[in-house]
């Protein structure tokens, strides 16, 4: 099921601290931050924050610039994004700001947290969950039930921490200020625990007064059949390489990537390429790494259209190339319809072969736009 783009947003110490012991919070921003950090809450459909960051903060988290709520409002859009709180317990304050300002607001919780949160007056749409929470299940609920496709989360540390370590994560925006707590008391942005395999990719390094942005995207792929944020970025990659493939009337558009199981590109390729005109993706792909790489065991192929079953040009099909290389898991766009191939179940052969094939159907416009001038469509 799609789930929102989850932007993580942070300011932290030097070493890591979200705040100190003390009674007042502490600053860790500069006032250009504060603007930039305007800009995008009025670039998303929703922010979320955390039930300690409403007891400990008491934000309003709102657009605080007219100019940027006007552009919101002349799109078609509230003025504001719509605010929401996570809680298990459902205790909070009533009269906390976050419920008196802004737009609309909603409080993802427990069955029994709504029950608390109805009978202390909470002024949100309350929206139970099940007898826990659970993140996969709070993010699908946003993006079905209420539209969020861009969401925004600005705390605390334990939605971060769980964020991340869940996968569910697209991208990290941390400011980094130069400020120093040291107190052991103090609150920490990530906590300890299982995060993503490797290394996160710095896509952006951005002064601002005395605080520097550091924009990351993870890169990790998912395990088994779950999804991770990072299988997104990459099946849209191999999307974007479909379109550099040579036109074809009798065969597919095809972009494949090769990632190793911590985020490690191996190789790409797609349809075609390099002149030679029956050429798959994934076949391409996994000639440039090397039949003895030890990383396929755990690696993630990722195409914009199923492998192969069947093909006349080779004599093995795509989806045999891959389990023969080793790799089990599988990441797809578009099941192969039977333009050229009747009844082609290339997820089939893999899955017989002890692959995980994984299925995102919001790509599959993405992967057939370079096909659209196939019969079949």
């Amino acid at each position: 099921m799609p789930l929102p783009y989850v932007l993580l947003s942070a300011a932290v110490s030097l070493d890591g601290y979200l705040d100190d012991a003390g009674p007042e919070r502490l600053m860790l921003s500069s006032p250009a931050d504060f603007e930039r950090v305007d800009e995008v809450r009025a670039s998303v459909d929703a922010v979320l924050v955390g039930a300690g960051t409403i007891r400990a903060d008491n934000p309003r988290l709102l657009v605080n610039s007219a100019e940027r709520r006007a552009r919101r409002e002349a799109a078609g859009r509230a003025g504001y994004p719509l605010k929401v709180a996570v809680s298990g317990s459902g205790e909070l304050d009533p009269a906390a700001r976050f419920w008196h300002t802004g737009g609309g607001k909603v409080l993802l919780t427990t069955d029994a947290g709504a029950r608390r949160a109805r009978a202390l007056g909470i002024a949100a749409d309350i929206v139970p969950l099940g007898p826990e929470l659970r993140w996969r299940t709070a993010l699908e609920h946003l993006r079905e039930e209420l539209g969020v496709r861009r969401l925004m989360v600005e705390g605390g540390g334990l939605v971060h921490t769980q964020l991340l370590q869940q996968g569910l994560a697209d991208e990290l925006q941390l400011v980094l200020a130069p400020l120093l707590v040291g107190d052991p008391d103090a609150p920490r942005l990530f906590g300890p625990g299982d995060y993503q395999r490797g290394r996160l990719r710095l896509v952006e390094t951005r002064r601002i007064e005395d605080v520097v942005l550091l924009r990351y995207l993870p890169t990790a792929p998912g395990t088994g059949r779950q999804v991770s944020a990072a299988d997104r970025h990459w099946l849209a990659l191999a999307c974007e390489l479909a379109e550099l493939c040579p036109p074809s009337g009798t065969a597919f558009s095809v972009g494949a990537v090769v990632v190793a199981d911590d985020g490690t590109e191996l190789a790409r390729g797609y349809s075609r390429e390099g002149g030679d005109p029956v050429v798959h993706a994934e076949e391409a792909a996994l000639a440039k790494t090397g039949p003895a790489d030890p990383r396929l065991a755990g690696a993630t192929v990722y195409s914009s259209l199923e492998p192969c079953a069947r093909r006349a040009s080779r004599p093995a099909p795509c989806a045999r190339l891959i389990l023969d290389a080793g790799v089990r898991r599988v990441v797809t766009a578009w099941r192969e319809p039977d333009t050229f191939v009747p009844g082609a179940d290339g997820s089939g052969v893999l899955a017989a072969g002890g692959a995980d094939v994984v299925l995102l159907p919001e790509y599959e416009e993405r992967a057939k736009a370079p096909n659209r001038h196939l019969d079949g469509r």
